[in-house]
């Protein structure tokens, strides 16, 4: 493959709702751009970008592919992205390397909930934005509903460029409302035809919207749109192709991709409108060791090297370091310094990627995106350039883990087997995370929701031939007394020489710090406990305080007082006052009216205004409760307190109740005394 500089290449991720036809896009890109002579099908499990055992068998993208294309003298480097919500931390990978993002729409469903989620992480990553409407030969095609559906959520930026032509119920061409032209696809490309004339007073409104988009990019043309002057094609170009970089204006183009239809013309306006990687900002936010600001000038081939690693493949064949490369010309057999880990790395083949092939080259240019293998201490969001111009650059914001299921295997010596394995998934996918719960003693594995972790049994299954099983998450409640005991222990036992005798009178009550398990205080007058044994009977309620009476689960908040008991001169020792305070504890805490501890988790909840009386009534179901509510744009940012029991399966349950358009953060914030109904649920599974 030809070596381009920053000037020739757009990066551009391609995003949108799972089925909107993104893989089909990147697949007919491939073909019409001469790079594969077999149109691959998604349902066949033959495409380039979807390589992945599990992605051919569920027929779904599950990981970013980069797929370079040159065209009109230049590279297209596609990032083709899953849709489904379950792997949007490929997403924000694409996102960490594009330049543009080129969001896919299904004109049979028109705007959906992905399609929004794609226009809001763009947004929020500063990139241009063009729409491509797939799927436009269905028969039920609305294109004006889709885009006042477009303009009503995304607003007065979306300029069609294009305009659909049919003949009948036929999709046959599209008018260029720039040029004012007709187009029919055919054979080798499209023909110029006259614009019909049922289509021209559509085609001339899209014009004078194209023309309304580009005023606003400077006053010269504001001023002669406001005149009624027609613009001159140049001028149209010119405020296009700066509106798109501003994130002022985004072009919707539209086709067939499965047909070929469209995305040929899709990549010349790629090539022609949208910003170089030359004009990339992916430099801001660069720092030195220190982390103090140093500036780093972007796409300058003249200056060291400097690459961002944005992701991570680890399978079963080694390591595969996808990077971008910010400043200067990687070469291979050149040494490079990873600033992150402060640690030199050996450089020995360089590649460009598409899909799962690796193509080696020499070098590659600023602005471009290759891969090195095999580096040793290397992971996704580091810095690689040279130890002496080192840079560190801002780190990739991945979405946090939020469903959890204890994970076990099916057969008996492979714990450890599925660490080992595990580790080398977070590798590569940084929404996923392992932990054994020091509490609990339960392997927990966390990701996205239900299907990434099903997908990452299934891959530890195939690739590390280990079967394992999800099993619910074990909570962690707590036991704490209410009221207050005044009990005696006695520990006696004669089996022939010297005995065992140990004798405690003890005061069990409340201690109001729910931080402690304990507080351990004596009160005894006269020695009828010598002081060498009051050690022994602390330990004694310290034992006892990690598996309580109630339901075998660590005790809080209690207070002991030892005030009085007795020994034997030669009987007693320090086994027995423990065992007698043992005794005394299992009587005095049920005797203080137990209760059950349950965590109470706060989360901060994410929604559209619409569905905020839904949230707050699923809330109240939870059995927890509301803390208030701030307005945000036209959404509802909701603070709650819930039990943990009640919340551990909620990432599936919110995505259910709005249509995944919702989000929140959770984290542990207290105990609470558990309804009686859990109470009794928890005692009953523990017997």
């Amino acid at each position: 493959m030809k070596i381009y500089g920053a000037d020739a290449i757009r990066n551009v991720a391609i995003l949108g709702h799972t089925g909107s036809g993104k893989t089909t896009v990147a697949e007919a890109a491939l073909n019409i751009a001469g790079v594969t002579t077999r149109f691959g099908k998604t349902g066949d499990g033959n495409t380039v970008s979807d390589y992945d055992q599990e992605e051919i068998a569920r027929k779904i993208s599950i990981g970013a592919s980069i797929i370079p294309i040159e065209w009109n003298g230049g590279k297209i480097n596609f990032i083709d992205t899953p849709g489904f919500f379950d792997f949007y931390g490929e997403v924000h990978q694409a996102l960490a390397a594009a330049d543009v993002a080129l969001i896919v729409v299904n004109a049979k469903s028109g705007v959906e909930v992905g399609t929004e989620k794609a226009w809001e992480y763009a947004t929020a990553a500063g990139l241009p934005k063009m729409i491509f409407i797939n799927g436009m030969d269905d028969e039920n095609v609305d294109f004006d509903k889709i885009i006042d559906e477009l303009k009503e959520k995304f607003g007065k930026c979306i300029a069609p460029i294009q305009t659909p032509i049919y003949e009948g119920r036929t999709f046959m061409g599209y008018v260029n409302a720039i040029k004012m032209a007709g187009r029919k696809y055919g054979k080798d490309g499209v023909d110029e035809i006259p614009i019909p004339a049922d289509i021209l007073p559509k085609a001339e409104q899209k014009h004078k919207q194209i023309e309304e988009a580009v005023a606003e990019t400077s006053d010269e043309l504001m001023e002669k749109f406001f005149n009624e002057e027609p613009f001159t094609r140049d001028e149209l170009y010119v405020g296009l192709t700066a509106g798109i970089a501003a994130a002022d204006v985004t072009p919707v183009m539209l086709g067939s991709a499965v047909n070929l239809q469209g995305v040929g013309v899709l990549m010349d306006n790629i090539s022609d409108f949208c910003p170089p990687a030359s004009k990339c900002k992916k430099a801001l936010g660069a720092t030195d060791l220190k982390g103090e600001p140093k500036e780093l000038e972007c796409c300058n081939e003249n200056a060291p090297p400097v690459a961002f690693v944005f992701k991570t493949v680890a399978d079963s064949f080694g390591r595969l370091s996808v990077f971008r490369v910010i400043s200067g010309v990687l070469k291979k057999d050149t040494p490079l310094y990873n600033a992150n880990k402060e640690q030199t790395e050996k450089i020995s083949q360089l590649f460009v990627i598409r899909g799962k092939e690796q193509i080696a080259v020499d070098e590659i240019k600023a602005g471009d995106i290759g891969a090195l293998a095999k580096l040793n201490n290397t992971s996704t969001s580091d810095t690689l350039c040279t130890k002496d111009n080192a840079y560190l650059l801002p780190a990739i914001n991945f979405p946090k883990p939020l469903y959890s299921q204890g994970i076990i295997p099916k057969n008996k010596g492979d714990e450890d087997k599925i660490s080992q394995a595990i580790a080398r998934f977070l590798e590569e996918d940084k929404t996923l995370s392992f932990k054994v719960d020091p509490e609990t003693k339960q392997s927990v594995i966390s990701g996205m929701g239900d299907n990434h972790l099903d997908i990452i049994t299934n891959k530890m299954k195939n690739r590390n031939k280990i079967e394992v099983e999800l099993t619910p998450l074990v909570i962690p409640y707590r036991e704490m007394i209410k009221g207050k005991s005044d009990v005696q222990g006695r520990h006696k036992k004669q089996s022939g020489g010297a005995g065992q005798f140990g004798d405690v009178k003890m005061k069990f009550e409340p201690s109001g710090d729910l931080t402690q398990a304990y507080i351990f205080e004596q009160q005894i007058f006269g020695g009828s406990v010598p002081r060498n044994f009051w050690p022994a009977v602390e330990k004694g309620v310290r034992e006892s305080c990690l598996k309580g009476p109630l339901a075998g689960y660590p005790v809080v908040g209690l207070k002991a007082i030892l005030y009085d008991g007795s020994y034997h001169a030669v009987d007693s020792n320090e086994l027995s006052f423990m065992l007698a305070a043992q005794i005394a504890f299992r009587e005095g805490f049920m005797k203080a009216k137990p209760v059950i501890l349950e965590p109470i988790m706060k989360a901060e909840i994410s929604v559209p205004d619409e569905y905020t009386g839904d949230i707050i009534g699923d809330i109240n179901k939870r059995g927890g409760r509301v803390l208030g509510m701030d307005k945000v744009g036209t959404k509802t940012i909701i603070s709650a307190q819930a039990p943990f029991a009640k919340m551990a399966q909620y990432s599936i349950e919110l995505r259910s109740l709005t249509q995944g358009r919702g989000e929140y953060t959770m984290e542990f914030d207290s105990y609470e005394e558990a309804s009686a109904e859990t109470t009794q649920k928890v005692i009953e599974a523990n017997k």
